[in-house]
C-alpha cells in the first residue's frame, strides 16, 4: 500500500522549471519585479507550480517573514447572531488578504477568555480582535507588547486600546422614545452591566423614556446575562411582580428576546398586544405573528473597520481614529 504523498520542495520545483532555487523562491514570494526576473522565467516557475499543485509551506513562509499570517478573534458565543454575522464577514476579509482567522469563544467568562487568548498567542498570531468580557484592560496591556489588539463591539471602561463599537445608546433612545409614546409603561430586560453594550443600551433606554416624558421606574428594569434562558426567567420575574404582562418591553439583545417569545408562546400571550422592541435584528422577526421593532447593527462595517485597524497596526502605523462608534438603524415593524 503506498504511503502518504510527499510534499514537493521548492528545490524540486526549481529543478523542474529549470531555474535556481533562489529564482523560484523570489517568484513564488511575489518578488520577481524587485529582482528584475524576466517575464518568461516568472511564467515558467508559475506554470510549473500550477502543474504540480505546488503550495509553499505556511511554516516556511512564517519563518521567512517573521509572521504567522494568522489573526485571532475572541467572541463570547459563536451562536450569537450578531457575532456570527461579524465573523462571517471578517473571515473572507482575512482570507483575501492572506491571513487565516482563528476564532475562539470565551463564553463571557474572563478566566476562559484569558486562557483562549494565551492559546492563540502560542500559535504566534500576528494580531488579535476581541469582544472582551474583562472589566479592566491590564491583561490586554500586556498582550499589546506582543501583538496589536483591537476591541470589537465592546469597550473596556477607561481603556486606550483601539476599539470599534456600535453607538447603542443613541439608537436605543430613538426606539424607546417611540415605544414609550405608544404606551405609558415600558419594561427593560438586559444583560451583564459589567459589559459596555449593556451599559450603553440601558442608558439609551433611560434617555428614551426621558425624551418621551415618562419617569424611569427601576422596578421595571431587570438584567442578568445575554442567554435566551435568562430572557425567559426575567420575563417571568416581571410578570410575577406585576401580576400581568407589562404594557411594553425592550430587550437588550435578540437572544434575550428569544426567551421572552418562548415565555409568551407557552402562556398563549403572543397576541396580547404588548409592545415589543429589541436590540439586534434578525430576518426571522419578519415572519413571526407579533411585531417587534429592532435595532440593526452594521455588522459589515464593524468587521471591516476592525480588520482595517488591525492591518494598520500591523504595518506599524498609527490610527487616525482609534475609537470608532458606528451608527445603528431602527427596523420599524409595528403599525
Amino acid at each position: 500500500m503506498p504511503g502518504p504523498r510527499k510534499r514537493m520542495t521548492i528545490a524540486e520545483l526549481a529543478r523542474l522549471a529549470g531555474v535556481s532555487n533562489t529564482t523560484a523562491s523570489f517568484v513564488l514570494n511575489g518578488r520577481a519585479d524587485e529582482y528584475r526576473i524576466a517575464e518568461e522565467t516568472r511564467r515558467k516557475v508559475l506554470d510549473t507550480a500550477e502543474k504540480y499543485s505546488f503550495k509553499p509551506s505556511q511554516l516556511a513562509r512564517a519563518l521567512r517573514s517573521n509572521r504567522s499570517h494568522s489573526l485571532g478573534l475572541i467572541i463570547p458565543d459563536p451562536t450569537n447572531y450578531g457575532f456570527a454575522a461579524i465573523a462571517r464577514v471578517l473571515e473572507p476579509l482575512c482570507r483575501d488578504a492572506g491571513y487565516q482567522l482563528l476564532i475562539a469563544s470565551s463564553d463571557d467568562n474572563p478566566e476562559k477568555e484569558q486562557t483562549v487568548v494565551r492559546s492563540l498567542l502560542d500559535r504566534q498570531i500576528d494580531g488579535l480582535i476581541t469582544a472582551s468580557a474583562l472589566t479592566d484592560d491590564t491583561f490586554y496591556q500586556q498582550i499589546v507588547r506582543q501583538c496589536p489588539v483591537v476591541q470589537l463591539d465592546r469597550h473596556i471602561a477607561g481603556s486606550r486600546i483601539p476599539s470599534v463599537i456600535t453607538d447603542a445608546r443613541k439608537a436605543t433612545a430613538d426606539l424607546v422614545k417611540k415605544m414609550a409614546q405608544d404606551c405609558d409603561e415600558l419594561a427593560y430586560i438586559g444583560g451583564l452591566l459589567e459589559l459596555s453594550p449593556s451599559r450603553h443600551r440601558l442608558q439609551g433606554y433611560r434617555d428614551g423614556l426621558t425624551r418621551a416624558g415618562l419617569p424611569v421606574q427601576e422596578l421595571l428594569i431587570c438584567h442578568w446575562d445575554f442567554q435566551p434562558d435568562s430572557g425567559y426567567t426575567l420575563m417571568k420575574q416581571l410578570c410575577d411582580q406585576l401580576g400581568r404582562l407589562p404594557k411594553g418591553l425592550f430587550c437588550a439583545s435578540f437572544s434575550l428576546l428569544q426567551g421572552v417569545l418562548r415565555y409568551l408562546k407557552e402562556h398563549s400571550a403572543m397576541d396580547s398586544g404588548m409592545r415589543l422592541g429589541s436590540f439586534d435584528d434578525h430576518e426571522l422577526l419578519d415572519y413571526i405573528p407579533v411585531a417587534v421593532d429592532s435595532i440593526s447593527q452594521d455588522c459589515e462595517s464593524l468587521a471591516a473597520h476592525s480588520f482595517q485597524m488591525i492591518r494598520t497596526l500591523l504595518d506599524g502605523q498609527s490610527l487616525d481614529a482609534p475609537e470608532l462608534a458606528l451608527p445603528a438603524r431602527v427596523h420599524w415593524r409595528s403599525p
